[in-house]
């Protein structure tokens, strides 16, 4: 890979993370704050980017991998995305934001699938190289956090900035994706089924009853993710951190710390231990956020944060290899989509809707009963780990073993 192309990779990678970063964390606060929503309708917001997950795959199946090169579908999904971002800032309640929202996810989540192929389609070794370009999306997700603590946005009853923000950096993303590396649909001219679209041909691997129980664990602990997604911001907001979207860009720091560290951990714990910490990670991060405040305990709300590269990593990025080494070479693009429709759609889904219904149970005057929130997802983890622990066996059978059964 040349120079050149390797900035405009890292570009891209850079702007697309930067774009999500920008308004994702803060809109729980946003929408509370700035359009005077419930919690309920939080949680709605934040279930877009499920719904986005789920009609994703065939944006991808049926149209960038039939009859269009991916930098073209890219650019044209951000210039859209760009102009929904920007009406979404100018609503004045939740009814009229929600419809621009849902449309903005709906075209932004394939593009996460989309920078991946473009990056791969120019790389030898995407195993040594794709890294080294991906950093630079947690970098823009950092950055992202950074500017919106810096300019005080989430005090100062800014946060509409951040839609505008991302949307500027969705319209530069998608005029500089027509000059990224020409990316040509893989299977013009071939039929795609409704099965081959959203994995199913994977579902195979269901008959491993370790397998089938790590995937019923990986939908059920993300119940408990969707609390840390959706309300994280407002909570520390509310409990009075100053510049929380930036405090909170630490868990982006030590994401890539860990998976840096990653290679080395999996090869001393294995598959079990890595999966049963990263759940136990999730427990106590949520111990931590329900006894822990911006005074004494403030370490609490730090370690919370900070937690967040053993929860994602020890649990999700161990569960794609976990996946990819169970699926055998035919199986792979399936089994990892798979999981990932699964998780971050119907799991992340269930979450933000249950998350939204719990956490407005518990609005006081003046606020919410915040350890009484985090006490739940902590429960519901704990009992997703004990299960988890109790049961699972790492038995490595391939899907083509499994569908001979």
């Amino acid at each position: 890979m040349n120079s050149t192309t390797r900035f405009k990779l890292s570009t891209m990678m850079f702007l697309e993370f930067f774009i999500w970063g920008s308004w994702f964390v803060t809109m729980g606060t946003y929408l509370g704050k700035n359009l005077l929503s419930n919690d309920v309708q939080i949680g709605s917001a934040y279930s877009t980017q499920s719904l986005g997950a789920i009609i994703a795959p065939f944006i991808i199946g049926l149209i960038a991998d039939k009859f269009f090169s991916a930098q073209k579908v890219l650019g044209v999904l951000h210039l859209v995305g760009g102009v929904l971002l920007w009406v979404a800032g100018t609503s004045l309640n939740f009814d009229g934001f929600f419809p621009f929202i849902l449309g903005y996810m709906i075209a932004y989540m394939p593009t996460l699938a989309l920078v991946n192929s473009i990056s791969f389609k120019q790389m030898k070794d995407p195993g040594k190289e794709f890294p080294s370009i991906r950093v630079f999306g947690t970098i823009g997700w950092i950055i992202a956090g950074l500017v919106i603590g810096w300019l005080n946005w989430e005090q100062s009853g800014n946060l509409v900035l951040t839609f505008k923000m991302a949307s500027i950096a969705s319209i530069i993303l998608g005029l500089l994706s027509f000059f990224l590396p020409d990316t040509p649909p893989v299977k013009k001219g071939e039929k795609t089924t409704f099965g081959e679209i959203i994995g199913l041909d994977a579902i195979g691997l269901l008959k491993n009853k370790s397998y089938l129980l790590f995937f019923l664990a990986s939908v059920a602990i993300c119940i408990p993710l969707a609390f840390y997604y959706n309300f994280t911001n407002p909570f520390l907001n509310e409990v009075g951190m100053k510049g929380a979207a930036g405090v909170q860009s630490l868990g982006q720091v030590s994401e890539t710390l860990f998976m840096l560290l990653m290679p080395l951990f999996f090869a001393r714990l294995g598959v079990k231990k890595m999966l049963a910490i990263g759940m136990i990670a999730w427990v106590v991060r949520y111990l931590f956020f329900a006894f822990g405040n911006a005074d004494t305990n403030y370490w609490m709300l730090i370690g919370g944060i900070v937690l967040h590269g053993i929860c994602y990593d020890f649990f999700f990025v161990t569960g794609q290899i976990y996946t990819d080494r169970l699926a055998g070479e035919k199986f792979k693009s399936a089994a990892q989509g798979f999981i990932t429709l699964a998780t971050y759609g119907v799991g992340m889904l269930i979450g933000s809707i249950i998350s939204g219904m719990v956490v407005n149970k518990y609005v006081v005057e003046g606020g919410h009963i915040w350890q009484s929130i985090w006490i739940i997802p902590a429960g519901i983890a704990a009992l997703v780990a004990l299960l988890f622990i109790l049961f699972f066996s790492d038995k490595n059978k391939s899907v083509t073993e499994a569908n001979t059964l």
